[in-house]
């Protein structure tokens, strides 16, 4: 049986437009998360982002919304407008590792007071969608975790998606395999395993030493080479890899120049999603480094066009 595999929820990357034209150049994804809805002035939320959210905007590939929330109204508010929109499962983000985020105890920063997040669950359990959380090991220490996994198992929870690093760990640092594997066995719900795989070898790996898990989370990875899922799952790469690429950057690029206001946001999207790009070449630290020079749309059109020339 194939795994079942999901794009991570890379804030500021993998919005709607992003997420539909890649699944349309690139195989293997089942399903995505995307990037976490918070609400303002109380009970609101941006219209933009819910326009994200529509299952028009999102045709290409499943999308689960996911909230950011430490009060149980607000992620209600959100969840009864998401569920009217037609999403059947709602994710609850207490993995964001951001001290920005943490210190205002969202995300990871709720990690260490299990008995707020059972108080949380306990609230929303009355939605009528089904709930997911995605979820490190602990804020600032990976023994956490084993609070919280009791807490968790009292609720029917679809699923629990685990990365197994710290919240103070950010994306440094290796994950922690072993805490995960106790955790594997602990939790009575799905689990679903987010982490550094970047490569068939690094999944297969992972696959072989964690049989039980129900789905596999790819996100930077991924971003970092867009061919990942697929060879996971076994389609071979195209014989001129790059030549897919830039059809893909080229459609990006061109649906961001419709949709976005002004050059410099064009460009910061576009950098954005060259950080993890840049792996997929040859020569990977200096084009990035004239990636991120250019001030000018004209001039990143003729670096683009250069790398992508010199690749095919």
């Amino acid at each position: 049986m194939k795994p079942i595999l999901s794009l991570a929820p890379i804030r500021g990357i993998t919005d709607a437009t992003y997420r539909d034209i890649f699944a349309r150049y690139f195989p293997g994804f089942d399903l995505a998360l995307a990037p976490f809805l918070t609400t303002y002035q109380g009970n609101r939320i941006k219209p933009e982002r819910l326009k994200e959210l529509l299952p028009e905007n999102n045709r290409s590939l499943p999308v689960i919304p996911q909230i950011l929330a430490k009060d149980p109204d607000h992620f209600i508010a959100i969840g009864r407008i998401l569920h009217d929109m037609g999403h059947e499962t709602l994710n609850w983000n207490l993995g964001c590792p951001y001290p920005m985020v943490a210190n205002k105890m969202r995300g990871s920063g709720l990690l260490p007071h299990p008995e707020k997040i059972e108080a949380f669950l306990k609230k929303v359990h009355i939605l009528p969608a089904a709930i997911s959380v995605k979820i490190r090991l602990g804020r600032k220490d990976s023994t956490e975790i084993f609070k919280l996994l009791p807490v968790f198992n009292q609720f029917p929870l679809k699923e629990v998606i685990i990365h197994p690093r710290t919240g103070i760990q950010m994306y440094g640092g290796a994950v922690d395999l072993d805490t995960f594997a106790q955790c594997l066995e602990l939790c009575k719900l799905p689990v679903v395993f987010n982490g550094d795989i970047t490569s068939p070898a690094s999944f297969n790996t992972l696959n072989k030493r964690f049989p039980a898990v129900s789905g596999w989370m790819i996100g930077r990875g991924a971003l970092a080479n867009p061919f990942l899922a697929g060879q996971i799952k076994g389609t071979p790469l195209p014989d001129n890899p790059a030549k897919i690429l830039k059809a893909f950057h080229d459609e990006l690029f061109e649906k961001y120049q419709e949709l976005l206001s002004g050059p410099s946001h064009i460009l910061d999207r576009m950098k954005g999603i060259w950080f993890y790009l840049t792996n997929s070449f040859a020569n990977n630290k200096k084009i990035l480094k004239k990636i991120q020079k250019t001030k000018s749309l004209q001039r990143y059109r003729e670096i683009t066009d250069e790398i992508f020339n010199e690749s095919t």
